[in-house]
């Protein structure tokens, strides 16, 4: 395994920035810096998408959305509900435009991005309530939107990969709705910090322990239990007849053991899983798609596999 010479860029970028670590600002101030970061590393947006800012309601008031469409696509769609990542703490619908872009394009489908709530003013369970609460609110008004309400999926990358996960252990639970698929990119499913990648890769490849510990206390600053399955989905009891998946994961990337073992979970459980590695990828890359090229590339490959699952 070699790291990619476009993901060695980012790093030696990183190391020549005189920006603070994020994990030595405040939360305000982090997203700030982190929104930065995205904006100079994105790239240009891709054509041919309609996009169309809203809200809809959640546990805590208004929780704002953005809705990417397909130009020049009739009829009901599939929906893709997207979650972004950023440790529950960072992240927003713009930090994650892009991506949403390009599902939207390569699976053909409607993308329904989710500004859920974030820790620390919001923590656990805030974010799992919101995802919960917001996919059900769109499989309830697939049609309104322009969608196929028998053909939802859940999606996200990293802190949004593990709710998407979550949200497909609620829905198992409840018996209701029935997705069609899950989007797993880079996921966190483990918040013990048990997995050896977590200490091989823990530094020097941009998510360090350090920066996932801060995450950490902050999600779980109203108090929680990091193994039960809401949090750690890679503990729960029964994965038999969850919703069809793709696990991605980058090579360099310190989650990328539970990843793997969430994926291997669910294939043991008879669960179809679409297993996708870009080995010489760090955590967060899919944001890089200005300067790095497999972002680009693994978009499009999770887009396609998307698309199978809708049929």
């Amino acid at each position: 395994m070699t790291l990619d010479p476009q993901a060695q860029l980012i790093l030696d970028l990183a190391e020549r920035s005189t920006r603070p670590l994020l994990e030595s600002l405040d939360p305000p101030a982090a997203r700030i810096q982190y929104a930065e970061m995205v904006a100079a590393a994105a790239g240009d947006p891709p054509g041919g998408v309609e996009v169309q800012d809203g809200s809809i309601p959640g546990p805590g008031g208004e929780m704002p959305t953005r809705l990417y469409r397909p130009e020049n696509v009739t009829g009901p769609l599939p929906i893709l509900v997207y979650f972004h990542g950023g440790g529950f703490v960072i992240g927003d619908l713009d930090t994650h435009d892009i991506p949403c872009r390009r599902l939207c394009l390569s699976a053909g489908c409607l993308v329904v991005s989710v500004d859920y709530r974030l820790a620390p003013e919001h923590p656990f369970p805030a974010p799992v309530d919101d995802a919960w609460a917001a996919t059900r609110w769109v499989v309830d008004h697939a049609t309104d939107l322009g969608g196929d309400p028998s053909l939802v999926a859940v999606g996200g990358d990293s802190a949004g990969g593990n709710l998407a996960a979550v949200v497909c252990h609620l829905a198992k639970q409840d018996g209701a709705p029935a997705l069609v698929s899950q989007l797993l990119i880079y996921p966190g499913t483990d918040a013990t910090g048990g997995m050896p990648s977590h200490k091989t890769l823990g530094h020097g490849y941009r998510l360090t322990n350090e920066l996932m510990d801060w995450f950490m206390a902050h999600y779980f600053s109203g108090g929680g239990d990091r193994r039960a399955f809401n949090v750690s989905p890679l503990f729960a009891d029964e994965f038999a007849g969850l919703a069809p998946a793709v696990v991605l994961i980058a090579g360099y990337d310190p989650l990328k053991d539970e990843g793997r073992a969430y994926a291997d979970k669910l294939r043991g459980a008879g669960v179809p899983t679409e297993f996708i590695e870009y080995e010489g990828m760090i955590h967060g890359f899919i944001t890089m798609g200005g300067l790095v090229d497999a972002a680009n590339e693994a978009l499009e490959q999770c887009g396609v596999a998307l698309g199978r699952a809708f049929g």
